[in-house]
């Protein structure tokens, strides 16, 4: 059974304000972003700072914690527990991010507690790999991979509740990428690696992310890759062409189908703003809305052939909810 996708936008300590993060999640709705990928083809998880962990609500994505405690409830100022995360209604949270290693002494063993902390509440976890500069260098990447791996074997249970994401933490946020067959050839081996130490179905079933500076621009060729399985993603997801990524791992039929309504329309005459409203309520119908451009909202067409003269018929539904549209 193919692995169905899944991307994760980690924020990390941003944006700077609740108002760009209004700011943001407008931007990835409006003129009909969400209906550019689709939902039953690709997962999509953000990870929010923790402040704005209930505030964040975006149409067909879930949430998650960027860290969890090792530990249950008690005197950890600070801290906040799997047990907690689930109480909120999440259902995600990462561990082991190279920042929360590097910068903040999270070990294998703390990577350990988490998990198993994690496995006992029912939360999903994207657990974060990766080597340093030095260590890829040093030919180790796939010695520490399999050392970060190891750490966590024992204490899944369930691993349908795993993600895993492969980071190489010389690409976070340094505009360097894994080419495309470096990230292939890294994540193949954590298969094996998987397939050896836990088992066969554990390693097929795994949904192994890329994450390193992915964009719109590289992530197309990325996940043509056998081996990678979506993207964890930085800097990126912090703009409004986080949704392009998106549209790249589940395209929706809107991305194939639009140019061509497109193109009759141009044929027909229909000026820029006729084939704007009609573009937005075609949005709506494929994202199984009924919300349509209100009359009030739509600029002034000067000219719009009869809807008998227009020989673009596309789904007879659509034209029975756009045509009752006045264009003025």
């Amino acid at each position: 059974m193919p692995r169905k996708p899944i991307v994760g936008g980690n924020w990390k300590c941003n944006p700077a304000t609740q108002k760009e993060v209004r700011s943001l999640l407008s931007a990835w709705g409006q003129d009909g972003s969400r209906s550019t990928w689709d939902a039953d083809k690709v997962d999509v998880v953000i990870f929010p700072p923790a402040l704005w962990l209930t505030d964040v609500k975006s149409d067909g994505m879930a949430i998650g914690a960027q860290n969890v405690s090792k530990t249950g409830a008690g005197a950890f100022t600070g801290e906040w527990t799997a047990d907690a995360i689930v109480d909120l209604g999440l259902s995600w949270t990462l561990i082991g991010h190279s920042e929360r290693r590097t910068k903040y002494g999270e070990t294998d063993e703390d990577t350990a507690e988490k998990m198993a902390k994690c496995q006992e509440a029912g939360l999903n976890v994207v657990f974060c790999i990766g080597e340093t500069l030095e260590e890829r260098e040093a030919g180790k990447t796939d010695e520490v991979n399999k050392r970060q791996l190891s750490a966590i074997t024992t204490k899944v249970k369930d691993w349908s509740k795993v993600v895993i994401a492969y980071e190489p933490v010389w690409a976070i946020g340094t505009g360097k990428v894994a080419t495309p067959d470096q990230a292939q050839e890294t994540q193949a081996a954590i298969r094996a690696y998987l397939k050896s130490a836990v088992s066969a179905e554990v390693a097929d079933n795994m949904r192994i992310q890329y994450g390193g500076s992915v964009t719109p621009e590289n992530c197309a060729e990325l996940i043509t890759k056998p081996d990678i399985d979506g993207f964890l993603v930085g800097g990126a997801s912090l703009k409004p062409t986080f949704t392009d990524i998106l549209a790249a791992v589940g395209p929706s039929p809107m991305t194939a189908a639009w140019p061509k309504f497109q193109e009759k329309m141009e044929k027909e005459g229909c000026n820029e703003a006729a084939i704007a409203a009609f573009k937005y309520n075609y949005r709506q119908l494929v994202c199984k809305t009924d919300m349509m451009i209100p009359e009030s909202k739509l600029d002034p067409v000067d000219s719009l052939p009869e809807l008998e003269n227009i020989k673009c018929k596309p789904d007879p539904r659509l034209l029975k909810k756009t045509v009752i549209l006045k264009l003025n």
